[in-house]
């Protein structure tokens, strides 16, 4: 068996609002959580007339129960700012956790704007853009 380096961690931020999108890569576990919350912190508060903030999950290696713990933080955080969150391209092995811990509608429930428009993005499909 070859034991591998694991794959470093990165988030990435580019902000164009309306839109933040969030790229991350690697592992997001106990270690690298922070980062994906601090990361979007940062950029939520710093930014204005954001409407939307879209964790990209296309190079994520792996995620634990600690990551898990941060997108509800990322949710959290969102949600107080009056962003919609969007999970896209999501591996398998998160779209089963997010099943498994019943989570999944909650992080990409579409919710009713403050303007009163409300969104019908099919954010919850795995996958979904």
């Amino acid at each position: 068996m070859t034991n591998l380096p694991p794959i470093q961690f990165t988030v990435t931020a580019d902000r164009e609002p309306p839109t933040l999108t969030v790229r991350v890569a690697g592992e997001l576990d106990y270690d690298t959580c922070g980062e994906l919350v601090d990361a979007v912190v940062r950029e939520l508060y710093d930014a204005t007339e954001l409407r939307d903030v879209r964790l990209d999950f296309t190079d994520l290696a792996w995620i634990d129960s600690s990551g898990l713990s941060a997108l509800l933080m990322v949710h959290r955080h969102t949600s107080a700012a009056g962003t919609i969150l969007h999970l896209d391209h999501r591996p398998g092995f998160l779209e089963r956790m997010l099943e498994l811990t019943n989570v999944l509608d909650h992080l990409t429930a579409t919710a009713a704007r403050a303007d009163g428009d409300e969104r019908s993005d099919d954010v919850t499909e795995a996958g979904a853009t």
